[in-house]
């Protein structure tokens, strides 16, 4: 990629929060999430990091980051039944998260004339097949400040459309979105809601034992390609201080992460 990000890593961990001091949760204890990173694993943290905490919500599980107020990583375990049903996002309106504290959280108000969307990390259209998943989607937790016009309803809802096609055409995909954080601590809103410099989506589909990562800029990006943003997931990992895939034999690993995948049809 033409531009370098900073990892947020290196933040300490300040404070024991309510929901306990961060620590990395093992599958077992995220209930009934723990079948959606069974094969790939929980994203590990590389060093320091600020407080965290994972959610476990039906169509997805999360890392909430206390300091940024933005998950660290969301995944989805995304299969082609779950791309149809009754739920529709209009009768559903953002929210608080109200499993987190106040303060610890992202608020509506936050986001009132801050002049960023409010972007989702697992997008609302995977959750039709159900309409408490759909209600979730919209959780502020699932969040994070994305540039509208030309980004959040541009190039990323288009790669959102793409996954979705290829979980209709492949079955069942793990997709990992989370955030990338740059050299400038840019922040909306009374609770300090963090802005991030950009975006990844990991999509890795099990059963071809492939995978392929993608990297985007928080700005308005126009009609770029989709295929010029695909990065190696090893890249993805230098910049989110994240460690994906863990689950997976370290050789399998390796070869999925060191090489940049050619597009998917």
């Amino acid at each position: 990629m033409s531009f370098v990000f900073r990892a947020i890593r290196c933040l300490p961990i300040l404070a024991t929060t309510i929901l306990g001091q961060a620590e990395q949760p093992a599958a077992a204890d995220l209930g009934a999430c723990g079948g959606m990173v069974a094969e790939v694993g929980i994203p590990e943290y590389l060093g320091e990091n600020s407080p965290h905490a994972s959610l476990c919500r039906l169509g997805y599980v999360l890392s909430i980051n206390f300091d940024t107020k933005v998950p660290d990583w969301v995944v989805e375990d995304l299969t082609a039944d779950r791309l149809d049903g009754p739920a529709d996002r209009g009768d559903n309106p953002f929210a608080a998260d109200d499993d987190l504290p106040v303060g610890q959280r992202a608020e509506l108000s936050d986001y009132k004339g801050s002049g960023f969307d409010r972007g989702h990390m697992a997008p609302a259209a995977d959750m039709k097949w159900n309409d408490q998943a759909m209600v979730e989607s919209f959780l502020l937790s699932n969040m994070a400040p994305q540039v509208g016009i030309g980004f959040n309803r541009g190039i990323w809802a288009r790669l959102e459309d793409r996954v979705r096609s290829w979980a209709l055409s492949r079955g069942r995909l793990i997709v990992i979105t989370g955030p990338i954080y740059g050299d400038e601590d840019r922040r909306i809103g009374n609770n300090g809601i963090a802005v991030p410099a950009g975006f990844f989506k990991i999509v890795f589909d099990p059963e071809a034992n492939r995978a392929i990562g993608f990297e985007f800029q928080n700005r308005k990006l126009g009609r770029e390609e989709i295929a010029n943003f695909v990065v190696p997931i090893r890249e993805i990992e230098d910049d989110t201080g994240l460690d994906f895939l863990v689950q997976l034999p370290k050789r399998r690993q390796n070869l999925l992460e060191t090489s940049a995948s050619a597009m998917w049809r």
